[in-house]
């Protein structure tokens, strides 16, 4: 059955915006190219979305012919504002945006072990309101928030988990309360997978298996283009995946004798100081990743060259489980110690995963550090409100 008239504008439109989300402001020209429709179909649609307020005329090309043909057609970036949240165990980072993803205002807050949960969650709140009034966003239309736990994928709430504080839980409830706007939460290492796979590392990737590794360790796993959440929201969890080389077995209170055991910035950190690796870090920053970013900027050093060696031997237990399990063929190290190993750790863990398994898998170092849960974060934002306000 032929879509009727409705349907068929409704479709052009999306396809349209989609274009001129991806490829910023084109022409009526350039969007007959990339649609394929006709002339008047596109003159129709342009004149349709500058109605409804979603399109404006930006400016022109540079080219010699000017008027009607030359002008630049955008989306109307002051539509909506966004948030996006990233949650830790001791901080908040918070930034505005507008409905193209350019940040308008950013903000970091330490919050101390000790602070009470109700102070915690204020503060947080207080946080992201006093940046979303410096961007000058009346009414935020989407936010996102990453953390680190449980999300469960029914429901769309952190689940209680134990080792990680309560305000975290508590927070996404009171922003539902407080803030008219759409709240949605996300595991932290899927979020970093999205923003990985449309900005960064994993860019056109539809499969692959991203390994965090920060302050702790997790897992996002992308197949044929989605996220893959488990039953109950913890698919990723590989802190908990029994692994030689550690004391004790990891246990559903803990996973202390996991491969977090290995690959967590405490157990780095020990190796390192094994080796006579020291660093500082910067704030806020995971130890580990000073330590890895010293070592990798010392080649033909034999203490960072061991380093190195056996933290990719450490790496390549938990990509070696992953690999066998799912053959992602496709592996990144991103967080803030996948990053500062770059090109160097890869390589190392590529190696050493050809010798364990015989499935071809290329390992690659994660493009965007510790910023990939805020990205993320803001892209699940975007997504909904274009979502929302694009609808037919």
């Amino acid at each position: 059955m032929a879509a009727s008239p409705r349907t068929a504008r409704a479709i052009n439109d999306r396809l349209a915006l989609r274009f001129l989300q991806q490829e910023g402001p084109l022409t009526a020209g350039q969007l007959k190219t990339l649609t394929g429709l006709s002339r008047p179909t596109v003159a129709d649609l342009v004149e349709r979305l500058q109605g409804s307020g979603l399109v404006q005329v930006v400016g022109e090309t540079g080219d010699r012919r000017r008027g009607p043909n030359a002008r630049l057609y955008g989306i109307v970036a002051d539509l909506a504002h966004l948030a996006a949240l990233d949650v830790r165990t001791h901080s908040v980072s918070v930034v505005v945006a507008d409905l193209l993803g350019a940040t308008l205002a950013e903000a970091v807050l330490p919050i101390g072990s000790d602070t009470a949960t109700e102070a915690a969650v204020e503060q947080a709140a207080a946080l992201l309101e006093r940046t979303a009034e410096e961007a000058g966003a009346v009414r935020l239309h989407s936010v996102g928030i990453g953390a680190p736990g449980l999300v469960d994928p029914v429901a769309g709430q952190l689940r209680v988990t134990s080792g990680l504080p309560a305000w975290h839980r508590r927070l996404v409830a009171a922003l539902h309360e407080r803030l008219p706007a759409t709240v949605l939460v996300e595991n932290e290492t899927n979020l970093a997978a999205l923003a990985e796979q449309r900005l960064g590392a994993a860019r056109g990737q539809d499969t692959f298996v991203l390994l965090w590794l920060g302050h702790g360790v997790g897992a996002a796993v992308m197949l044929d283009g989605k996220l893959r959440r488990g039953a109950s929201g913890g698919a990723g969890e590989i802190g908990f995946l029994p692994v030689p080389g550690t004391s004790q077995l990891p246990s559903a209170l803990g996973c202390d004798g996991g491969f977090h055991t290995l690959a967590g910035s405490a157990g780095i950190a020990e190796l390192a100081e094994k080796h006579g690796i020291s660093a500082v870090a910067a704030p806020q920053e995971p130890p580990a990743a000073a330590l890895v970013r010293a070592a990798v900027a010392a080649p033909g050093d034999s203490s960072a060259d061991a380093f190195l060696r056996v933290l990719a031997d450490r790496l390549a237990i938990g990509a070696a489980a992953v690999s066998a399990v799912l053959d992602p063929g496709w592996i990144v190290l991103a967080g803030e110690v996948g990053h500062a190993g770059g090109a160097a750790l890869a390589a190392r863990v590529e190696e050493r995963l050809a010798a364990m398994s015989p499935l071809r898998t290329e390992v690659r170092a994660g493009a965007l550090g510790g910023t990939a849960v805020l990205r993320g974060a803001l892209l699940t934002a975007r997504d909904a409100a274009q979502d929302d306000l694009f609808a037919p």
